[in-house]
């Protein structure tokens, strides 16, 4: 007769060392933690290559500021060094990388003040153009495509297509021309340009009101080819998940035309449109530049824009790292987000 084996304290047969608990993350952890270092990597890499275009381009903010006061070749040699512009470019680049972990984004000589407090003073109007712009023009976008495919083939969807169609052609700076002439100089109903009316010292909701009449053009001007954008792709998509098995299985149960509709095929049909609003922020972001400077917001692109043009290096390198920062941000909300509303995305 075999002897028992004798069991060690934790249980084991004391034949070898017991196993550790596995402690693999779960696949949505690594998909979050994945998409987080793609992220910083992204920032990393849009600085780097920024810093160094900008370097390859002649000329620099220490020459922009010799060109708008009499600076002697000694102070322009004094100024160089205090900026660090005689070292080496990696040694500028290692430098400015270092000082950019710490959110500081230098000095910019051209505003006399940190470029920092520049971009935060401006920042909130672009803010303000970005999230309205996307808001409303998905809102409405989705309402034109719900419209177009629930009447698809019948004179309302010809009707509500050829609308988008002509959004969809019409450039936003036309558009913004045409609603300055018609609602600003014809009309006389809302300011032609400016974020907020100057030296009326307006507070409260009559403040409100005065920022959101200066906003309304701009907002609707850069709305407008979006709203195409999103009822195109929303009535394409909402005709596609018609199509779909789980919508005869729907109807087959006895659910009403409108339940299917609004409820089953809808919820799946807008999961194209939140991937469509990551990219609409990019755009908005970089393209806000043409609409800021015809309405004269003094917002990032306008501040963007001057500072090419004024050599104000820290500063345009200040715009490009918090636009692009935001620009991570929401795409990496919107990954999370279609996680959530698409159990079948691809977690690896």
């Amino acid at each position: 007769m075999t002897a028992p084996v004798p069991l060690n304290g934790n249980g084991t047969t004391g034949t070898g060392p017991a196993r550790a608990p596995s402690r693999r993350l779960s696949p949505t952890l690594r998909y979050v933690l994945r998409r987080l270092f793609q992220a910083v990597l992204v920032m990393v890499l849009v600085m780097v290559g920024s810093f160094l275009l900008l370097k390859l381009a002649p000329g620099d903010m220490i020459d922009a500021m010799a060109g708008t006061r009499d600076l002697t070749a000694d102070q322009i040699a004094a100024l160089r060094e205090r900026y660090g512009l005689d070292q080496p470019v990696i040694v500028q680049l290692l430098r400015y990388m270092t000082l950019l972990a710490t959110f500081d984004f230098g000095y910019s000589p051209i505003n006399a003040a940190p470029a920092m407090d520049v971009i935060l003073h401006r920042l909130p109007v672009t803010a303000i153009l970005v999230v309205a712009s996307v808001s409303l023009s998905m809102v409405i976008g989705t309402v034109f495509g719900v419209i177009a495919s629930r009447n698809a083939g019948r004179p309302v969807d010809l009707a509500v297509s050829l609308f988008m169609l002509v959004l969809y052609a019409t450039p936003s700076f036309i558009i913004a021309i045409l609603l300055i002439l018609v609602f600003s100089v014809k009309l006389n109903w809302l300011p032609i340009a400016g974020y907020e009316s100057v030296g009326m010292g307006y507070t409260g909701l009559r403040h409100l009101r005065d920022v959101i009449a200066h906003l309304t053009l701009p907002v609707t001007a850069l709305c407008t080819f979006y709203i195409a954008i999103y009822g195109r792709i929303g009535r394409a998509s909402m005709l596609e998940v018609l199509k779909l098995d789980f919508v005869r299985t729907a109807r087959g149960k006895g659910l009403t035309d409108g339940r299917v509709f609004y409820v089953h095929a809808l919820r799946n049909a807008l999961l194209p449109l939140v991937t469509m609003a990551g990219l609409q922020v990019s755009s908005l972001f970089g393209g806000a530049v043409l609409i800021e400077t015809i309405f004269g917001l003094p917002g990032m692109g306008r501040t963007a824009f001057d500072a090419v043009f004024q050599r104000d290096t820290n500063l345009l390198l200040g715009v490009v790292f918090v636009s692009s920062l935001a620009v991570v941000i929401v795409n990496f909300v919107i990954d999370l987000l279609y996680m959530v509303l698409d159990p079948r995305v691809n977690l690896k």
